[in-house]
């Protein structure tokens, strides 16, 4: 039999956390669960499910990347196989085995992972665009998110995530992986239920600010990786406005509204040729256009704390 274990990392996720490792029960056999500071029994819940637990130290900032490093480092001993998965998520019964034979079978491939759905895809328009955002191309890729299957070898290698970066760590992960010869791959199957639980605009808008800060930051440590989301965020989400302000007028205005109507049809239309339903995608392409402006609140709230050396504190939706 493979040697898997699970690394599940989670703060405050109540009954997700109940759900998830409920559906690691059976299919692995040592569960460890890394808590950032939650305040809603879910230690209690981890110990009852029978899972090692980790409580991170207070003092120190929390991120998903540090936790995922303590889950890995009180695996002991190391299994051949982590597979890593956030409290919010709950693991395909498959995928475990399916997961493993592949890096079983193709001794050049370092991560693996597969296809993450939302459990309720339909309660918002948040969540339906969080769902289409999970189903990406199978193969070889650059990156995918935190639920992953890593050979513990190449995550002793690579020195893991990096615990100081809070937003798309596991992009910079998957980047140095890549770099030290390893590939990414994704299998077309499903691997995890995920619940964002994003009902409100507020949630949303969090969250695009999470996903700048993490453009900026992993752009910083790998110049070229997110050129294209960067370089979208600075025109979309300052240039244009600032052009309008300074020549203000009325054809100015009209223009900078008219470039933003061109980029949310073409998004549109994007969307609807990779197979969302066209009423989904021209709700949700107003969402990705008006993302680039939170995107730009945390590009420059990387930036600015940079300039103060301050920490790199998360940024929560939920």
């Amino acid at each position: 039999m493979t040697d898997v274990a699970a690394v599940v990392i989670g703060r405050n996720e109540g009954a997700r956390l109940v759900a998830c490792l409920a559906s690691l029960k059976d299919v692995v056999p040592r569960v460890v669960y890394v808590d950032s500071g939650s305040t809603d029994g879910s230690l209690q819940v981890a110990r009852e499910a029978g899972a090692q637990v980790v409580e991170l130290d207070l003092s120190i900032p929390f991120t998903a990347a540090r936790a995922r490093n303590a889950g890995f480092d009180a695996l002991d001993p190391k299994p051949e196989f982590v597979q890593f998965i956030d409290g919010d998520c709950m693991i395909e019964p498959a995928w475990i085995a399916k997961g493993a034979q592949a890096l079983t079978e193709h001794k050049d491939i370092g991560i693996v992972t597969g296809w993450r759905s939302e459990i309720y895809p339909d309660a918002s328009v948040y969540n339906g665009l969080t769902d289409f955002e999970w189903h990406r191309p199978a193969g070889d890729i650059e990156a995918c998110g935190g639920d992953m299957m890593v050979r513990s070898a190449v995550f002793e290698a690579t020195k893991g995530f990096n615990p100081h970066v809070i937003a798309a760590e596991d992009d910079e992960f998957c980047t140095r992986v890549r770099k030290a010869g390893w590939r990414v791959h994704r299998l077309p199957e499903a691997m995890t239920l995920h619940d964002a639980d994003m009902m409100r605009f507020g949630q949303w808008w969090q969250r695009a600010v999470r996903t700048g800060h993490g453009f900026a930051q992993v752009g910083a440590i790998h110049p070229e990786y997110f050129v294209r989301a960067r370089q979208r965020v600075w025109v979309y989400g300052a240039i244009l406005p600032i052009l309008a302000v300074i020549f203000l007028s009325p054809w100015s205005v009209l223009a900078v509204l008219g470039v933003y109507a061109v980029s949310y049809i073409r998004t549109a239309r994007g969307l609807i040729a990779a197979g969302l339903a066209p009423r989904k995608a021209w709700h949700q392409s107003i969402l990705l256009t008006l993302s680039k402006f939170p995107n730009f609140v945390g590009l420059l709230t990387y930036h600015w704390r940079v300039l103060r050396n301050s920490d790199m504190a998360i940024i929560e939706y939920k």
